[in-house]
């Protein structure tokens, strides 16, 4: 039994016959030796903090017992990385070649192509002198043709799991990083491959990828009026079958070889006839090679979003293929089987994995090729299930039609490759001697890895079993030394703890019956109605925080030690707590005013609760209340009272300033008056807000007009600028308003603009100036750092309205143009607790000395009092987006199409009448600033892309095989 429960145990004993003050010597030395009982291995769950002799929970597990030699190094073994016998060597995926992967080892399954590269002589002028390649020096493909020899001859012949093609991938100058379309990689690279043969004397050599991949058709032309037939012979390496709308492979061939009808604009131009004529035009296949690439076209290029989509849908194909019906003469042998497939794992045409299934030619099994994993199928039968299953859902996900013997059908499968049925024996390739001496060397320096890694684990684990045998004999003499006592006062008050706990659950029931018996007279205790639901849960934290400290106050024993610092913070962090009954005490200490937070209960209910809470504060049935909370709470309601009527009072005074219609405007200025007085928009929010909830805004007892001044005095803002965008930070003051204002408010500095016309002249004559005047100085600084403010925004939010049939936005669509912003505010601050004030509203008053000041230190004192409303509101056709100052207009068009489902050479895009066209230029640079409307026109209306069963992903501009070597004949 664990030292931990006998010693809860004898505790129970103690508490349930001697009172804990009665505790005596004997049985703290019980207790004392029962905490220092060793404990036997597996009676413990985790190591015993109240027993200095536990040695169970601090890792003994994994030294005590048998220990596995592999626990001792991190070294794999170096057999695991050795090629199994009868197997095929994999392929090092470099990043994102596993389409170039799959290729090669198709080729090199296909044996006439493996021995005509063999015969390949090469350029290696030690070889060539005879002299053969010097031990201390690597070998050096220089031709492409080389790179594929060594390759070839290592997948053959070597002792590797898998080798690394990154010579060859280089010589190509392949992006490794970067996945490439694969049927675009075949084509260019076979067309690299018969270019380089095409220099061999060797007819062999020279040929074999005409003899091998290249077969002929024809297109065909005949007039309708004269029947005049017009024949063009092409060769092709594969055939491109075309796969929408279709379930089966053969009807894809059918569709590629149909009849096609030429009329209208497209007629046909006879020779014969010398005019244009309604023709018929189709393709006749007239021959065949031995290998024949049927490439199924599921990568297309999708308009609406200018890339390319994969086509998830499933096309059977069966194991034997006759062609005979497809060809043009029927007079030979046309059957072929199917030998290769090749797989691309994903929904996207950007992204994904690509596998080939390829047959051993010389044993007929089916293998899966997937990188530097190999797997053979089972029974010498493909199967494709497993890859199917792989791939991602789509929303309308089809379900896979049923195959018959002998056919397969697949959603995945980009190519397909069939074999001339023939019953020849199949090859048997030597690789040549220069070749295999490399290859010999590739597998001596492998053999000497893999001794290296040997004896490297047999060390780690010598060093190992050194180390176990020293820890062993380590825990032998870790038990402690025998204390001579235990604590009376820590025994006794343990002791208290475990009573507590015992009794908690029937003291709860206890008290919850006592709760119910309705308290007479003045015997009561009032209780906070907050503690009484949770006072179970107080308990049963402060018995354990109890027990804890209890515990811990021993200081030998296991288990980490609380640094002085953590001990200080969680002290402060309980203390901030409310404890038992604290909720219903006020700030000054005393029992609060409100009745709804507490209640009345027995005084047996409260002894109760005291012996779990003995430091609990104690407020008799008879107590007062604070005296001094209910002369504020006096004070509250009469201050309530003012509010309402100071609130009713500037309602009625001020009746223009509280409703916008009544205001004047500087674009129209009224014909009645000459002087107009400027206050800050702030004020008036904040006044609003106050008169239209008095009880929870605080009053506004000045008019802080030095925030639209700068620290000289001066005036920060233009006539012009004041119509215009500075329109939202100031209100305008009739003159009799003005009066009122100023016996209401205390105003801290007056500022008035004044109309000069002189009698009969032109009105655009007319003079408007400032009391105090503009700060040219200041009004250029705060400019300059507004428009840097502009370019170096970070997620900011703009407006796209996207414009239909050419109508353009009125103001009647965009009502934040017209209205004031105060009702926003207003919303905005409803949420506020009472009394809780705007930090940014300066009430001070007093003027400020001029003074010379830099622009930065005027715009951080500017922020101090004015904020800008810039909530907008959205209308119909309007979507909001985050964007950045650094962000390419590209970038924006491409966020625009998944928002509105227009594609990016659709979209015409203008700000304030300027045509954004720049796709390269970023957004600060063309002027979009945070909460810029941005007008979208689209060239077409597309369909929605929620419809589409194939997931778009945005990609950069494509560039292909663009300055590899694939493009360099």
């Amino acid at each position: 039994m664990a030292p931990r429960l006998q010693l809860e145990k004898a505790a129970w004993r103690w508490t349930e016959t001697v009172p804990p003050e009665a505790v005596a010597q004997e049985h703290i030395e019980a207790a004392y030796r029962v905490r220092l009982e060793p404990c036997q291995r597996g009676a413990c769950r985790r190591n015993c903090r109240g027993n200095p002799n536990c040695l169970v929970g601090i890792g003994e597990h994994v030294w005590l017992g048998e220990i596995d030699e592999n626990s001792f190094h991190n070294i794999d073994d170096p057999n695991y990385e050795r090629r199994k016998k009868n197997a095929f060597v994999g392929l090092t995926n470099l990043g994102a070649t596993c389409y170039v992967n799959t290729f090669l080892q198709m080729w090199f399954l296909n044996l006439e192509l493996r021995q005509a590269l063999y015969l390949c002589p090469s350029t290696c002028s030690e070889y060539v002198a005879g002299e053969g390649i010097p031990k201390d020096k690597d070998y050096e493909p220089q031709t492409i043709c080389e790179h594929l020899q060594y390759l070839f001859a290592l997948l053959q012949n070597s002792k590797r799991r898998y080798i690394d093609p990154s010579g060859f991938v280089k010589a190509l100058g392949l992006d490794t990083g970067q996945q490439q379309d694969a049927q675009e990689f075949s084509k260019l690279f076979m067309s690299l491959l018969e270019d380089t043969l095409s220099k061999q004397k060797n007819p062999d050599v020279r040929n074999i990828v005409q003899k091998q991949f290249c077969g002929e058709y024809a297109y065909v032309t005949v007039c309708n009026q004269c029947g005049r037939e017009s024949k063009l012979v092409s060769k092709f390496y594969e055939l491109e079958l075309n796969i929408q709308g279709h379930k089966q492979l053969t009807d894809c061939i059918t569709e590629f070889l149909k009849e096609e009808k030429l009329e209208g604009d497209n007629r046909y131009f006879c020779e014969t006839c010398q005019s244009k004529q309604n023709a018929t035009r189709k393709i006749r296949l007239l021959s065949l090679p031995c290998t024949l690439n049927l490439q199924l076209m599921r990568f297309v290029f999708d308009r609406q979003t200018g890339h390319k989509k994969k086509l998830n849908t499933y096309i059977g194909f069966s194991e034997l293929l006759d062609m005979e019906p497809f060809m043009e003469q029927k007079n030979g042998v046309y059957v072929y089987e199917l030998s290769a497939v090749l797989i691309h794992r994903g929904v996207s045409a950007y992204s994904g994995h690509y596998i080939a299934h390829v047959k051993d030619p010389q044993t007929g099994e089916w293998y899966k090729f997937n990188d530097e994993d190999i797997d053979k199928m089972e029974g010498k039968k493909l199967q494709l299930g497993i890859e199917e299953d792989l791939a991602e859902p789509s929303k309308s996900q089809t379900r896979k039609p049923k195959c018959g013997k002998g056919t397969h059908c697949s959603r995945n499968a980009y190519m397909l490759v069939y074999r001339l049925q023939t019953r020849e024996k199949s090859l048997t390739i030597e690789v040549p001697a220069f070749l295999q001496e490399l290859v010999e060397r590739d597998n001596c320096k492998f053999e000497e890895w893999c001794n290296e890694m040997a004896e490297m684990r047999k060390q780690s684990v010598a060093r190992g079993k050194i180390k176990h045998e020293e820890v062993k004999e380590l825990y032998k003499r870790l038990p402690a030394e025998a204390v001579k006592a235990l604590c009376k006062d820590c025994v006794v008050e343990r002791c208290r703890i475990l009573r507590l706990k015992n009794q908690l659950n029937e003291d709860y029931k206890t008290v919850t019956n006592l709760l119910k018996i309705t308290v007479k007279g003045n015997d009561g205790f009032w209780v906070g109605k907050a503690s009484l639901r949770s006072w179970r849960q107080l308990a049963l934290e402060q018995l354990n925080e109890q027990d804890e400290d209890t515990e811990h106050s021993n200081g030998k024993m296991n288990g980490n030690a609380q640094s002085k610092d953590e001990s200080n913070e969680e002290k402060k962090e309980e203390e901030e707590e409310l404890n038992f009954n604290e909720d219903i005490v006020c700030p000054h200490g005393d029992l609060c005013i409100s009745e709804n937070e507490r209640r009345v209960v027995s005084k047996e209910a409260w002894e109760k609760l005291k012996q779990y809470f003995p430091k609990a504060p104690e407020f008799p049935n008879n107590k007062e209340c604070c005296s001094q909370c209910k002369i504020l709470e006096r004070e509250g309601e009469e201050n309530e009272a003012l509010h309402k009527m100071m609130a009713s009072e500037q309602k009625t005074s001020l009746q223009n300033l509280f409703h916008d219609k009544c205001r004047p405007c500087l674009g129209s200025w009224p014909q009645e008056t000459d002087e107009l007085y400027i206050v800050s928009q702030f004020f008036v929010e904040e006044w609003r807000k106050f008169v239209r909830r008095p009880t929870r805004c605080s009053p506004v007892s000045s008019v802080g007009n030095s925030a639209l001044l700068c620290p000289h005095g001066g005036l920060m803002f233009t006539y012009a600028s004041m119509t215009k965008e500075d329109s939202k930070l100031i209100a305008l003051i009739w003159p009799n308003e003005w009066e009122r204002i100023q016996k209401l408010f205390v105003v801290d500095h007056v500022i008035k603009i004044t109309r000069t016309q002189a009698a009969g002249a032109d009105p655009e004559s007319t003079l408007y100036t400032s009391e105090p005047q503009l700060c040219p100085e200041c009004r250029e600084g705060l400019l300059c750092q507004q428009q840097r403010d502009l370019r170096e925004y970070t997620q900011a939010t703009i407006y796209i309205h996207k414009v239909v049939d050419n109508k353009k936005v009125m103001k009647d669509a965009a009502p934040e143009l017209n209205v004031s912003s105060s009702e926003a505010e207003e919303e905005r601050e409803e949420n506020k607790p009472e009394g809780e004030q705007d930090p940014d509203f300066n009430q001070t008053n007093g003027g400020a000395k001029r003074q010379k000041v830099s622009h930065q230190s005027f715009i951080s004192y500017q922020k101090q009092g004015i904020r800008r409303s810039t909530r907008h509101r959205k209308v119909r056709g309007e979507k909001a987006l985050l964007v950045s100052a650094n962000q390419t207009l590209k970038e924006l068009k491409i966020q625009i199409m998944h928002a509105f489902s227009v594609a990016p050479f659709d979209q015409n895009l203008s700000i304030d009448g300027k045509i954004l066209s720049d796709d390269t230029a970023t957004l600060g640079s063309l002027g979009v600033i945070p909460e810029s409307v941005i007008l979208l026109k689209a060239d077409e209306p597309l369909a929605d892309y929620a419809a589409m069963d194939d997931v778009m992903q945005v990609c950069m501009p494509e560039e292909g095989f663009k300055g590899t070597g694939l493009l360099g004949h």
